[in-house]
């Protein structure tokens, strides 16, 4: 009878092997990076991301990266003929470094109130200077015309990302490849201010008191 029990017990750990396959590993977070790397040189990036726009007919995500900040429905607006994925809130203080805020889009007015709540609870967690520069980024950020959008990723085929790189809002359409997915894109775009290096911007100003 021991030699039986046994038996039965190899047979369905064999079974139970054959049947359940290993679990597939999924994406990794933020494993395909968009926009300059740490130091980059301006130029150089700009010079080789067109390379990395997906084949025609293909289809991917890409941060399209805006030569000044613009508000919501006109940043909404630049991208017409793609799909826009997620807003990139940014409010631009001179000398003062502020927080990209990412923010899925349903509308982008919802997207912009999220970012007003997270500068908010950033304002209210933090203190001294910190807090005062996240409570200037609620204030600016209730404005609906605030030109606090950075950057959107869209999804788009090649042609409708080759037509983004040519207006004048865009400064730079950086494509992830076809098969990335949005939890393995990691944002990091060009600012504005940024015109030689992707180097940190100024922190010595003072930010505006609400």
């Amino acid at each position: 009878m021991l030699a039986g029990c046994l038996v039965v017990a190899l047979l369905t750990a064999w079974y139970a092997g054959s049947r359940f396959e290993p679990a597939t590993p999924g994406p990794t977070p933020g494993s395909v990076r968009l926009g300059p790397d740490a130091g980059e040189a301006v130029d150089a990036y700009l010079a080789r991301i067109p390379a990395e726009l997906p084949g025609p007919g293909e289809a991917a995500y890409a941060l399209v990266q805006f030569r000044a900040g613009l508000a919501g429905p006109a940043a909404v607006d630049v991208v017409a003929g793609a799909q826009p994925v997620t807003a990139v809130f940014r409010v631009p203080i001179e000398r003062v470094q502020t927080a990209l805020r990412f923010e899925d889009l349903g509308t982008v007015d919802l997207a912009r109130n999220r970012a007003v709540a997270a500068a908010q609870a950033d304002a209210a967690r933090l203190t001294g200077r910190p807090a005062a520069v996240a409570s200037a980024e609620a204030a600016a950020l209730a404005d609906p015309a605030c030109a606090c959008v950075a950057a959107l990723v869209v999804r788009g085929d090649r042609a409708a990302l080759d037509a983004l790189g040519t207006r004048p809002e865009v400064r730079a359409v950086h494509a992830a490849p076809p098969d990335a997915r949005p939890v393995e894109l990691a944002l990091a775009p060009l600012l504005p201010e940024q015109t030689r290096a992707a180097d940190p911007l100024p922190d010595d100003g003072e930010p505006p008191r609400g």
